[in-house]
C-alpha cells in the first residue's frame, strides 16, 4: 500500500513541475514575440508620389497653319495679231513648263515683214520731203534779205512746208513702229517662267487679236494664304513682313521648303474672325535650283515664328486639370495651384504665374489627392525604375 501511494504522490509531483515547465514556455514564448513585435517598425500609409522643379525659361513661339499652294499670278494668254499658226514649242502643252521669253507659237509673218518694208519705204519717203522743204527754206532766207519786211512772209520763208514734212515723218515713224510690233507679236513668248495649264491652238488654225490661245500660271514665285487664329494672333510680331518661314507638305513623303511672309490681308474674316498671312516661295518648281518641286494644290503647313514668351513654365497638359497644377510644399503635403496658362503647344501648357522657380510640381498624384495631403517622395533611381517600366 506504501508503495502504491509513493508512486501516485510522484507521478502527481511530476506532473505538477510539467505544468509549470510548460507556463514558463508559454510565457517566454509570448514574451519574446511581444519583444519582436516591439521592435518591428511601424508601417508607412503615405502614397508615393514622383515630382520635378520647375525652372523657367524663356520659349519662341512657332506658330502653325495650313494652306494650299497657289501661283502668284495666272495669265489668260490671247492673241495681239491674226494669222495662221505655224509651229508651237514642244514645252507648250498642258503641263509643260516654258521658260521667260522663250517662243510659245509662230503665227504666220509674211504680211506683217510686207508693212514692216512699206512703212519703212514711207519713212525714207517723208525724210526726204522734209530734207527738200528744210533746203528750200534755206534759199527762201537767203532771198528775203533783199527783200522788204512788209514783203516776206511765213509762207513766202516755207515754214508750214517744213511743219507739214515733220509732221509727215513723225507719222511714217510711228506707221514703221507699229508695223515692227506687229511684226514681233507673230512670236508670242513665255511673259515668265510658267505652268502650261491650258492651250486652245493647233498648227494651221487661225487667231484673231484677242482670241484665247492658253492659260499660263506664273512659276517663277508661289503664294500661300494662311488663316490665322484669334488665338495665335496675341504672338504675331509687330512687323511680320519678310519674316522667314518654313513650308511642309502633308504628303506620305513630305518635302520642306524655305519661304517668307510677304504680306497680310489687312482685314479680318467676318465669318471666321481669322487674320491671313501670305507667305512667297521663290522658284517653287526648283527651275533654278536642286530643291524639290512645291507644286501648286499642295496642301503645306507653314510655320513661322512668334513672338519670345519670358520666364514661363512648360508643363505637360496632363498635369493641369481646370487650370490648377499639384505641388508639394515643405512639409511633403499636396497643394493644388491655380495658374495662368497663357499658350499650348502640343501636349504642353506655357504658364505664366500661379507658381515659382523651384517648386516641386507632383508628376504622379494619387487616386484621390487633397490639399494638405502626407505623401512621401519617391526616389530617383525608383522613378527611373517606374520610368523604364512604363
Amino acid at each position: 500500500m506504501k508503495g502504491s501511494s509513493l508512486k501516485s504522490n510522484l507521478l502527481k509531483a511530476i506532473g505538477f513541475f510539467a505544468i509549470i515547465a510548460v507556463a514558463v514556455g508559454i510565457s517566454t514564448g509570448i514574451q519574446a514575440t511581444a519583444e519582436d513585435e516591439d521592435e518591428k517598425e511601424p508601417v508607412d500609409t503615405r502614397p508615393t508620389v514622383s515630382v520635378e522643379a520647375l525652372v523657367p525659361l524663356n520659349h519662341d513661339v512657332v506658330i502653325s497653319s495650313f494652306g494650299e499652294v497657289k501661283p502668284l499670278e495666272t495669265t489668260v494668254l490671247a492673241a495681239q495679231v491674226s494669222g495662221e499658226v505655224l509651229s508651237w514649242n514642244e514645252n507648250f502643252v498642258e503641263g509643260g513648263v516654258v521658260k521667260r521669253g522663250d517662243i510659245l507659237f509662230l503665227i504666220e509673218p509674211d504680211a506683217y515683214e510686207a508693212a514692216v518694208l512699206q512703212a519703212e519705204a514711207q519713212v525714207s519717203l517723208a525724210q526726204a520731203t522734209l530734207t527738200e522743204e528744210l533746203a528750200r527754206q534755206k534759199v527762201a532766207q537767203r532771198e528775203a534779205k533783199n527783200l522788204g519786211a512788209n514783203q516776206v512772209s511765213d509762207l513766202y520763208l516755207r515754214k508750214p512746208q517744213v511743219l507739214s514734212a515733220q509732221a509727215q515723218l513723225k507719222s511714217a515713224e510711228a506707221s514703221l513702229r507699229i508695223a515692227k510690233r506687229n511684226l514681233n507679236k507673230t512670236q508670242v513668248t513665255a511673259p515668265y517662267d510658267a505652268l502650261v495649264m491650258s492651250r486652245q491652238i493647233g498648227s494651221g488654225q487661225y487667231v484673231t487679236p484677242g482670241m484665247t490661245v492658253a492659260t499660263l500660271s506664273n512659276v517663277e514665285t508661289a503664294e500661300v494664304v494662311l488663316p490665322i487664329a484669334g488665338f495665335d494672333r496675341p504672338f504675331l510680331l509687330d512687323e511680320m513682313r519678310g519674316n522667314e518661314a518654313v513650308i511642309t507638305t502633308k504628303d506620305r513623303a513630305p518635302i520642306q521648303r524655305a519661304g517668307f511672309v510677304s504680306r497680310d490681308l489687312g482685314v479680318l474674316d467676318d465669318a471666321t474672325r481669322m487674320l491671313h498671312l501670305v507667305v512667297r516661295v521663290e522658284d517653287p518648281y526648283s527651275l533654278n535650283g536642286n530643291a524639290p518641286a512645291l507644286k501648286f494644290g499642295s496642301y503645306v503647313e507653314v510655320s513661322i515664328a512668334g513672338k519670345q514668351l519670358q520666364n514661363v513654365f512648360k508643363v505637360p497638359q496632363s498635369l493641369v486639370n481646370n487650370r490648377k497644377l499639384w505641388v508639394l510644399n515643405e512639409n511633403d503635403e499636396l497643394e493644388s495651384h491655380q495658374v495662368e496658362v497663357i499658350r499650348e503647344e502640343g501636349s504642353y501648357f506655357f504658364i505664366s504665374s500661379g507658381v515659382n522657380a523651384d517648386d516641386r510640381m507632383v508628376k504622379e498624384l494619387p487616386e484621390y489627392p487633397q490639399n494638405g495631403m502626407q505623401v512621401k517622395v519617391k526616389s530617383p533611381d525608383q522613378a527611373l525604375i517606374s520610368y523604364n517600366m512604363d
